[in-house]
């Protein structure tokens, strides 16, 4: 087999890829599924393509993965028109477990496009014309795709394996672990890198751009960095790069969401605030309620338990506390995707396993002032183990 190529970016083992495709292969021979196909466009949610190939899609460019269950994958990618490139046995240095890349070039904004892609998928479907054809993701597979194959193949069955691929994902391996705590570490360094540059007269921007310079510098490749400042006393919430134009001030407050994939393109989360001058005490006092509530949640962790009844004791926690109920997302799954299944929530249907990677983060508003804290956790036997994170669980004084 050919040595990976010195150009990829800390690369998966091949022997990791290989144990994915054998639980997904073994799946899909429980359930009778033929072929899946997935269809990804960003490396933030799009990690259904990595997963199965260790590339990413990126820059809204979609990438089509065929993935027989007895034979090599097909690739089809963003290249030339009318492109084929045939992989020799056991890779080629880059693409490993294919057999073949098609390419076209194909854009979501130039409409007369769509069935580029959809037509080079069909070409590597023909043998299950009359197979079970499993979708992949098919919130992000485009409606082109979908319905190009569900008219081509008429005479095929088609079910939606997303289920299929999101439990096996979810669990980690030891090398993907790794990979996480990897990425934890780093964005502690960010998250100290963006703390310390803080002074009266920088924009928000220029904090992200702290953390982003360290992140990009210590082995990541993308990511999402949310930040906002406000004179203390003042509701606010974390804001992406069109709304950090604000000026820091002496005085402010400042909330900075790292959530970056690290090297190998696990994600983890990581999120504080700090305090331009010196932290007003019930500011701390509500952090010590905020790790309480954290602490809570963490204790329902435990395999087995069903991410709807953990939702459910948090809201009546803070209920009972006279704090907001949390009505969107405050813990959650992560690996290749930044936000990935489980989701706890009243309507995810998982439950919580050993060996699942999940970022807890209580967010609200209270007494005009937005108060979280953000770390990840890998889940044990018996619960979480220790914080992935070692960045402290304090409000932060700089400046």
């Amino acid at each position: 087999m050919p040595e990976l190529s010195e150009r990829l970016n800390t690369p998966i083992s091949t022997a990791e890829l290989e144990r994915r495709w054998k639980a997904v292969r073994a799946a899909m021979e429980r359930e009778g599924i033929d072929v899946l196909v997935m269809q990804n466009n960003n490396d933030h949610m799009g990690g259904y393509v990595k997963y199965f190939t260790d590339l990413p899609a990126g820059n809204g460019y979609p990438v089509t993965v065929v993935f027989p269950r007895d034979d090599l994958m097909t690739i089809v990618m963003q290249g030339p028109l009318g492109g084929k490139e045939d992989i020799p046995s056991g890779g080629d240095g880059v693409r490993r477990g294919v057999k073949r890349v098609l390419t076209t070039p194909s854009y979501a904004s130039a409409v007369y496009t769509k069935d580029y892609d959809p037509e080079l998928a069909a070409s590597a479907l023909a043998p299950f014309a009359k197979g079970t054809i499993g979708l992949v993701s098919t919130y992000q597979m485009s409606y082109a795709m979908g319905d190009f194959l569900k008219l081509h193949f008429s005479a095929a069955r088609f079910v939606d394996a997303s289920e299929l691929v999101d439990r096996i994902k979810a669990i980690k391996s030891e090398e993907e672990m790794e990979r996480i705590v990897r990425t934890a570490r780093m964005q502690d360094g960010a998250m100290q890198a963006a703390f310390a540059s803080i002074k009266p007269g920088m924009r928000d921007s220029d904090v992200v751009a702290a953390a982003q310079f360290y992140s990009q510098t210590h082995g990541s490749e993308q990511g999402l960095y949310l930040c906002a400042s406000a004179p203390l006393g003042t509701p606010m919430k974390f804001a992406p790069k069109h709304m950090q134009n604000r000026v820091i001030r002496e005085g402010d407050y400042v909330a900075l969401l790292v959530e970056d994939a690290g090297p190998g393109g696990f994600y983890t989360e990581l999120g504080r605030n700090c305090v331009v001058g010196k932290a007003p005490q019930e500011m701390k006092d509500e952090l010590a309620f905020t790790l309480e509530s954290r602490r809570m949640t963490l204790d329902l962790l435990k395999p087995g338990t069903p991410a709807k009844e953990i939702w459910e004791k948090f809201n009546d926690f803070m209920r009972r506390n006279g704090r907001p109920e949390e009505t969107r997302l405050y813990c959650h799954g992560q690996g290749y995707d930044l936000v990935e299944r489980p989701l706890i929530r009243h309507d995810e249907p998982m439950v919580i396993e050993k060996d699942m990677n999940i970022v807890v983060h209580p967010t609200y508003i209270y007494k005009g002032m937005l108060h979280w804290v953000c770390d990840n956790y890998l889940i044990g036997s018996n619960g979480p183990g220790e914080r992935l994170h070692r960045y402290p669980e304090a409000i932060i004084e700089v400046g």
